[in-house]
Order: structure tokens, then sequence, then C-alpha cells
């Protein structure tokens, strides 16, 4: 699995879960870029980690996604290795009639529209490496739906399945599809939610980027860090207890 001499493409790789992923594949001697909205983001993640390269690129605009991919070809010869790792939480009380609707709308574009629109603009550099990886960043909230961010728990479901349905055509062009589903991450996206269910307590994202290495060099294909593996089983053992567990309050706090 591990070869160094790879291209790797992090999207919102300037913090959180994107900026430790960014760091475990420098460790190992890969040559990493990532893409953001924020400059300012991005150019202090290069001020760590000198060896990053920071493009500016917003994962919804269509045309930034295809100018990112035609730099990336001229200044590199293309990537390896796709992160679809852009994505954002909001709570949501979806029995309030004065929701922004574009909000919503815009969470579905961030978390399920992007993904899509990445692997359509790079896979022509995908289907030429010798070694193709796509990784898509959903959340152990794919398993047993969260209320409280209802928006978020239906885009990374939606994550989810079009992650295994895409990967046995994908496997046809020799491009292996991984899923990560990471618990609640100590991240800003986590910190700007407000979270105080104490069954969903955060995880450090470095911690989260060791125990994704260790099963990614192992060649497995859905990785479930901390609590997402005990979701996972239990959402089938289990599935309306687990549900009630986790939605003890299911309105947001205003």
């Amino acid at each position: 699995m591990i070869n160094s001499k790879q291209n790797i493409l992090i999207t919102g790789g300037g913090s959180g879960i994107g900026l430790s992923l960014a760091r475990k594949f420098l460790e190992h001697g890969y040559t990493v870029i990532i893409t953001g909205r924020s400059l300012s983001k991005l150019e202090e993640a290069k001020k760590e980690l000198n060896q990053l390269h920071i493009f500016q690129s917003d994962v919804t605009v269509d045309e930034d996604a295809k100018s990112l991919a035609k730099q990336i070809h001229k200044d590199f010869g293309g990537i390896d290795i796709l992160i679809n790792n852009a994505g954002i939480m909001n709570f949501i009380d979806s029995g309030d009639e004065g929701n922004d609707l574009k909000k919503q709308f815009n969470e579905i574009e961030i978390n399920y529209h992007a993904p899509i629109r990445m692997l359509h603009y790079f896979l022509p550099q995908l289907k030429k490496s010798k070694n193709a990886i796509l990784i898509n960043v959903s959340s152990g909230l794919a398993y047993v739906t969260f209320s409280q961010a209802p928006v978020y728990s239906g885009t990374k479901a939606a994550l989810h399945f079009w992650t295994q349905a895409i990967r046995p055509q994908l496997k046809q062009h020799n491009i292996k599809v991984v899923e990560l589903l990471p618990p609640v991450v100590d991240t800003k996206l986590a910190q700007d939610a407000n979270m105080e269910d104490e069954s969903l307590k955060p995880m450090p994202p470095d911690k989260m980027a060791e125990l994704f290495w260790k099963d990614f060099i192992k060649g497995k294909e859905e990785i479930t860090p901390g609590l997402s593996k005990q979701l996972k089983l239990m959402s089938r053992l289990a599935p309306k207890f687990i549900f009630n567990q986790l939605n003890k309050q299911s309105i947001p706090n205003k």
C-alpha cells in the first residue's frame, strides 16, 4: 500500500482531519497537495509543514475544480491519490420554518456533490496512475443518524452508499476505493457545532490520522476509528437502541 513516490490531493486540507492526514502522508515521503477555500488557512498549514503544496480552490465551484485538475496535471503530471475530505456540519431544527434553505443546500453541495465533482475531473489522472486510490471521508454518523444534524447525517449516508456503489466500477480501472468513517473529531467543524453530547466526545485529529494509517497500510477499504466501529456494529445488531442512545436530545440548542 505504501508508495512514497505518489502524489496526493487532499480537499479541505488546511486544518482538522485534512491537515492531520497531510502530516501523516508527509511523514512517509509522499508528495502532498492540499486545497481549500481559505488561503490564510493554507498558508498557515504550509508554515507548519513546509513540504506541502497549496492551491486555493472551492470544491463547490465547477470551474475551480476543473482549473485545479488542469494546474495539478501541469505542475505534477497528475495525482495518484484523491482524498475527498472537505465537509461542514450544521445543527438544524427541521421543524423551524425560519431555517436558511440556502445554508442547508450548501451543506449538501460540500459534503456530497463535491466528492462526485472532484472524482469526475480527476478521474483521467487516476486512471493513468499505476496505484490509484480514491479516499472518501464520510462519518460514523453514516451508520446511525444524528437528529441534531439531519442534513449532515443525510449527506454522509449518501456519500457512504455512493462510495460502496462506485467501488466495483472503479476496480475495473485499477482504482482502489477507500472510505474513512471518522467518529466526531476535535476540529473547528465540531467546535462550531457546539457538540455537548458526551457520547460523541471528539477524538484528537492526530489520533484519528494514526488509527487511519494503521488500517490504510493493511489495505482496508472501510476504516472505522474509535466510536465509528461501535456505531457500525450496533447499527446492525440493535439499530433502534443505538439510535435512541444517540438521539436523547433531538432538537439542537439555540
